[in-house]
């Protein structure tokens, strides 16, 4: 079993455990703040579950109908963690609004911070596993699972603090009050995850680092060629494709350029991982003056 997969599996197991902290402190005090987090829980259930299925099928070998691979997959769920993530905040946002008129006195606070605080640490150790992790393997579903849950964290620190000057003070507003404050970040973290996702759907560029390190790759590694043009770069799930034209002088031989490629993608797969290399060799006179990338 691959290392995202076992990832992935964790997160479920984490996902259900949370939620059953979470729940049981909701049981215990009959917290709003506290259900809308146990809310809030269910959707890592359910998003892990998703990122789940999704690397299973980005895992999929190419095929005759997929040239391309299944890579894009661990995009769809990582546009699906953020649809439910909003989902979560508009749950949370209704249960605070309901309760904001009718604030209730909250029973046994302390027992219920303490198991909702477990919840929190476990939340919070695992959200660092995955997003580290997730970047290591280059792996959309993990990171944005990671991501999720770090909203998770930041929900249920509020919660604490909510319920915490509740308790001193006596308002006991302030726990639907800060049960909306939360669900109102949860709002703006899910809409940028979706944001990010769709981007790597509509084959956005690699970032200027990694197009960077893969223009000074080419430029150094492409001896005996006049010059490269015409580079794209796009990625999907962990694998980054490259694909650009090669000048080489027209009395090179087809043998002699294959091997200037061959060498050229040996060291663009050791500088970018996973890397998916296509060289289009020319001949001199198909050289540009704009836009090229000027060899060593």
């Amino acid at each position: 079993m691959s290392t995202t997969m076992k990832l992935a599996f964790g997160s479920l197991l984490v996902g259900f455990v949370v939620f059953g902290l979470k729940a049981l402190a909701w049981w215990i005090t009959g917290s709003v703040a506290l259900l809308s987090d146990a809310l809030e829980s269910t959707v890592n259930v359910a998003t892990a579950i998703a990122a789940l299925i999704a690397i299973r099928v980005a895992a999929v070998p190419a095929d005759a109908n997929h040239p391309y691979g299944h890579h894009k997959a661990e995009f769809f769920s990582a546009v699906l963690e953020g649809v439910m993530i909003i989902i979560a905040a508009l749950l949370i946002l209704h249960q605070a609004y309901g309760s904001i008129f009718a604030p209730k006195v909250i029973d046994a606070p302390i027992e219920g911070l303490l198991v909702n605080g477990a919840a929190t640490v476990l939340n919070a150790f695992w959200c660092w596993v995955l997003i580290t992790r997730g970047r290591v393997e280059k792996s959309p579903a993990l990171v944005a699972d990671g991501r999720h849950l770090l909203t998770d964290v930041v929900t249920s620190a509020g919660v604490a603090l909510g319920l915490l000057l509740a308790t001193v003070t006596g308002w006991w507003i302030l726990d639907p009050a800060l049960a909306g404050i939360v669900a109102l970040n949860i709002l703006w973290s899910g809409s940028r995850m979706i944001k990010e996702s769709l981007s790597g759907l509509l084959d956005e560029a690699v970032p200027e680092e990694t197009l960077k390190v893969i223009r000074e790759v080419i430029s150094t590694e492409a001896g005996g060629a006049v010059e490269a043009h015409d580079l794209r770069t796009r990625h999907a799930g962990r694998v980054t494709f490259i694909d650009f034209h090669l000048v080489v002088p027209g009395e090179t031989s087809v043998s002699d350029a294959h091997e200037v490629c061959d060498h050229v993608e040996l060291a663009l797969k050791e500088a970018v991982p996973d890397a998916n290399v296509t060289i289009h060799v020319e001949p001199e006179h198909k050289a540009k003056h704009t836009g090229i990338i000027v060899l060593d």
